[in-house]
C-alpha cells in the first residue's frame, strides 16, 4: 500500500515494484498490491476506511499473514490497522522490512550487533498493547507489584 498526493503513477509503480522485490529478498510473497491517493494518510490506520475494508476482505478471502505498507507508520496506525482486519494479521512498514533483511544478513558479530541495536530503537515504541496482562500489576500507591 502507498499513499502520496502528487505522486506519478510511475514513481509509485517503482516503488511498490522496490517494496516487492524488497519482501522477496526477506522470503516472502506479494499476493496484492494496493494504493491510494490522498491529501494524506489517515492518521488513526493509515488507509481510508474504504481501502480498509477492501483489504481486510482481500485478507478475508486468502490468508493472508502480511501487511507490507510502503512508508513509514506511527505505532498506533500498525495497531490500529491490524485491528481493523479482523483476523490474525502483522502489518510492517518499508523500514520494519528493511531491518528485517539486514538482521537475515547480518554474518559478523559486530553487524549482528549493530542490526539488532536499530531493530530494537525501532521496535521500542512499537510495542504499544503488547504484554498488557502484566503491566501495572498491583501498580497502585502503596501496593507493589510480585517479587517486589
Amino acid at each position: 500500500a502507498r499513499i502520496e498526493e502528487g505522486m506519478t503513477e510511475e514513481n509509485r509503480e517503482k516503488s511498490l515494484d522496490e517494496l516487492e522485490q524488497l519482501l522477496e529478498t526477506a522470503g516472502g510473497v506479494c499476493f496484492a498490491r494496493l494504493s491510494q491517493t490522498r491529501p494524506h494518510p489517515d492518521v488513526r490506520t493509515y488507509l481510508g476506511s474504504g481501502k480498509a475494508e477492501e483489504l481486510s476482505q482481500l485478507i478475508k478471502g486468502n490468508k493472508i499473514t502480511l501487511i507490507v505498507v510502503d512508508d513509514e507508520l506511527s505505532p498506533s496506525q500498525i495497531k490500529n490497522l491490524e485491528d481493523a482486519m479482523e483476523t490474525e494479521v502483522r502489518v510492517i512498514d518499508r523500514t520494519m522490512l528493511i531491518l528485517d533483511i539486514f538482521a537475515r544478513n547480518a554474518v559478523t558479530s559486530e553487524g549482528i550487533l549493530q542490526v539488532e541495536i536499530a531493530q530494537l530503537k525501532y521496535s521500542m515504541p512499537r510495542l504499544l498493547g503488547k504484554g498488557t496482562a502484566l503491566s501495572r500489576l498491583g501498580g497502585g500507591i502503596g501496593t507493589r507489584g510480585p517479587g517486589e
